[in-house]
């Protein structure tokens, strides 16, 4: 698969590469499935999504992280991505069949979204704990929940001729969808 590129800033970090794996993995995604990413702010998720994906729209509210999306996608030679500013529940699609949160604004409406439209595996990526512990709640009470995954990524580096290894926060990776 090709690396996917992110020349423009978003003013937020985009999802690591190895928990974009695992996130991609829970979706498991093929050419006959509409994908919908709420925040996508540099495209990172979106990018390797529409490489999978038959259908991709991404949804982000701030038009500068928007852009950034916008630009790379074009910097990777995705064009097939529908862009839509807006809120989440409001802006989103009714026809999802996979759908990654890859924040926590207005979640539990996203959620509702996704029961009463009915998409079939829904992924949430959470870096903060009590927020994992109240988004698990929100997947249970829903009929949602499947699983969660602690995900510690470390990345080595050279140190005195040696590697060693900075470690990145934990992430929480939430996955279920509407049976």
């Amino acid at each position: 698969m090709a690396r996917t590129a992110l020349p423009h800033d978003a003013k937020a970090g985009p999802t690591k590469p190895e928990v974009r794996s695992v996130t991609l993995g829970k979706l498991e995604l093929d050419d006959g499935d509409h994908f919908v990413e709420v925040g996508s702010c540099t495209g990172a998720v979106t990018i390797e999504a529409a490489r999978r994906a038959g259908r991709v729209t991404a949804l982000e509210r701030k038009p500068e992280r928007l852009e950034a999306t916008r630009k790379n996608l074009a910097a990777n030679g995705v064009e097939a991505v529908e862009l839509i500013e807006g809120e989440a529940p409001e802006a989103l699609p009714d026809d999802a069949d996979a759908l990654f949160l890859g924040g926590s604004r207005n979640y539990v409406g996203v959620l509702d979204h996704a029961v009463e439209t009915g998409v079939d595996r829904v992924v949430m990526n959470v870096s903060r704990l009590e927020v994992a512990g109240d988004a698990v709640r929100a997947f249970r009470e829903r009929d949602l929940f499947e699983e969660v995954v602690q995900l510690q990524v470390s990345t080595g580096y050279e140190l005195a001729g040696a590697t060693s290894f900075d470690s990145d926060n934990p992430v929480y990776v939430i996955a279920g969808g509407a049976t």
